[in-house]
């Protein structure tokens, strides 16, 4: 597919005169201290700090609404002797918090099992069949991660059944209606309503990550862990970072530090199941950062829940011996092929069906779309396509036989379970969050949906947030564009939503030789630009199709993200093209 036609507004972040000061303090480059201020850190030590990220800059896990109730539960099972059994989503958030609290228990000498649904079958969340088949099979005490929340007739069964239920999760709830439970862990529940953890935004594996630290506290009476669980934690770090980079919650405050600590903990993980993902990907040895795990390793993990079962891949992470899990790891990599391969298919046909329903893009506000040839697994990957070329929130829902699954994806500004909510008539159930959300709708009902959908995106969509938004943090030189910037560039990742790759305006400038076409199906474009005396090779990625408008002298405007490209053991600063205007 090229890249979206859509024009794109360019927000430049106004000069910051003390940034010249900053830089000096901080021995970094002007642009770099720019970027540091047009994220809204002014101070000498905040700024360190970015840089610098430390896990003593976790919060304690004791403020967490819900741990420590839930940490003394399960510290009690655990003595108790009683069967856990942790109830995960099929996601990498889930799987990875569920691989994390599994680790947990067992090195605290739980006797503890999981259970992950099947996506299609089950769909997402705790389902009352689980609850009572997980109670059959002998299970005194359910935690959920990642999930749960919303589960008001699951956890009335597990009352019923005498069996404790503990509840940990980060999604949105419905109408203030909280499940009954032993405990309900979440980073946004409080007394009075407004949300108390320093960190709303922590995500499912994150959450799981403290409970298990708040376990281990509550076991030892101590105000410490011991020497074994720290180094665990440590160790953990890299199963949060997968789940935070994964389920795409903002890089910034706490969430930033688990990201950065986990990603440089991949390449040396001693998780039998982590080496054998990382090895799968080709990645051994690799330092690696949000991209290798937003774009190869995630999508292997959740490739298992998208076509298969997602508890391989929490085997994998888990419990399996090395060559099982190198097996499991080769699998998942098939899958993610076969899931690429049925994504190009839906992709093409949501496609024709968007322009065979007379889509407008002055009428219509969303998509929504509905087949019955699609795999359910699929179709939020193929939403979050239509998001990225038409710019509106997008609904896909695929049909088997008479009721539907659907998977949804936004864009900035639009609350998908807010809509979800306020469609909720027509639906059997909804669940999710701002960016992404999923539903169940009869077949005799779509069409309503739809229509109020539409409605409701015509009063919350405005112009400007059908225009996709590029966040310049200054106007640059080619000059300035050197590897020492590039180096302190990086030190402001793991960059993902909230903490963006830092972005430059590259005015004046000059195409310097005919462009190339590059890449396998030749959907790319280099180019090689001029500015005065200064020349650089850029990277314009699915923009083939400008290739007949860049003539030599022709003048341009770039906004752009100055990387290092390392090719027969040279390296050189090169421009990865993000949107490219004519002057």
């Amino acid at each position: 597919m090229q890249g979206s036609t859509q024009p794109k507004r360019w927000t430049i972040s106004p000069d910051r005169p003390e940034a010249a000061d900053l830089a000096h303090r901080l021995k970094v480059s002007p642009l770099v201290a720019q970027a540091l201020l047009s994220r809204g850190l002014t101070e000498t030590g905040d700024c360190q700090a970015f840089l610098s990220p430390n896990l003593k800059m976790l919060h304690e896990p004791a403020a967490l609404p819900g741990v420590v109730i839930a940490a003394e539960r399960i510290a009690a099972a655990v003595r108790d002797r009683r069967k856990i059994v942790i109830y995960g989503d099929y996601d990498v958030d889930g799987i990875t918090a569920a691989s994390i609290l599994w680790h947990a228990l067992k090195i605290l000498g739980a006797q503890v099992d999981y259970y992950i649904p099947h996506r299609i079958d089950e769909g997402y969340g705790l389902n009352p069949q689980a609850v009572g088949q997980i109670i059959d099979q002998g299970a005194q005490l359910i935690v959920t991660v990642d999930c749960g929340v919303t589960a008001i007739e699951s956890a009335r069964v597990a009352a019923e059944r005498g069996v404790e239920l503990i509840i940990t999760d980060h999604h949105q709830w419905h109408d203030g209606q909280l499940p009954q439970a032993a405990a309900i862990v979440h980073p946004r529940l409080s007394a009075d309503g407004a949300p108390t953890y320093p960190n709303p935004n922590l995500c499912g594996a994150g959450v799981a990550f403290k409970l298990a630290w708040q376990i281990a506290l509550c076991m030892g009476g101590a105000a410490r862990v011991s020497g074994e669980f720290r180094d665990f934690l440590i160790e953990a770090t890299a199963l949060a970072a997968l789940g935070t980079i994964a389920d795409v919650v903002p890089l910034t405050g706490e969430n930033r530090v688990l990201a950065h600590f986990g990603l440089c903990g991949l390449k040396s993980s001693k998780l039998i199941g982590i080496k054998a993902l990382i090895s799968s990907a080709g990645l051994t040895g690799q330092n690696l950062d949000s991209f290798h795990v937003g774009f190869l390793l995630a999508p292997r993990l959740n490739a298992c829940g998208r076509m298969g079962h997602a508890r391989k891949a929490v085997r994998m992470l888990t419990d399996a011996p090395a060559d099982e899990a190198m097996q499991i790891a080769v699998y998942l990599e098939e899958q993610n092929r076969l899931r690429q391969n049925l994504e190009k298919q839906i992709l093409a046909d949501v496609l024709e069906r968007i322009e065979s329903d007379g889509f407008s893009p002055q009428r219509d506000r969303a998509i929504v779309v509905g087949a019955d040839a699609w795999h359910a697994g699929v179709i939020g990957i193929v939403a979050a396509r239509i998001v990225e070329r038409y710019c509106r929130p997008t609904v896909l829902v695929a049909f088997d036989p008479d009721q539907g699954q659907g998977s949804a994806r936004s864009i900035p500004g639009f609350h998908l379970a807010n809509a979800f909510a306020a469609c909720s008539g027509h639906l059997i159930s909804h669940g999710g969050h701002e960016m992404a959300a999923g539903l169940k709708v009869k077949r005799e009902n779509f069409e309503s949906f739809r229509r109020d959908f539409g409605d409701y995106a015509r009063q919350h969509v405005d112009d400007a947030m059908l225009t996709p938004e590029i966040k310049l943090e200054a106007e640059a030189g080619l000059g300035q564009m050197t590897e020492a910037l590039v180096s302190d560039l990086h030190r402001l990742g793991p960059f993902g939503h909230g903490n963006r790759k830092p972005l430059f305006c590259f005015r004046d400038v000059q195409v310097a030789a005919p462009p190339r076409v590059v890449g396998r199906a030749g959907e790319h474009l280099q180019i090689m630009i001029r500015q005065g005396n200064a020349r650089a090779k850029c990277i314009a990625f699915r923009q083939a199709n400008l290739v007949n408008r860049l003539n030599p002298g022709t003048s341009i405007e770039l906004a752009a993200e100055p990387t290092i490209n390392e090719f027969n053991g040279y390296r050189s600063v090169e421009l990865d093209v993000k949107d490219l205007r004519f002057t």
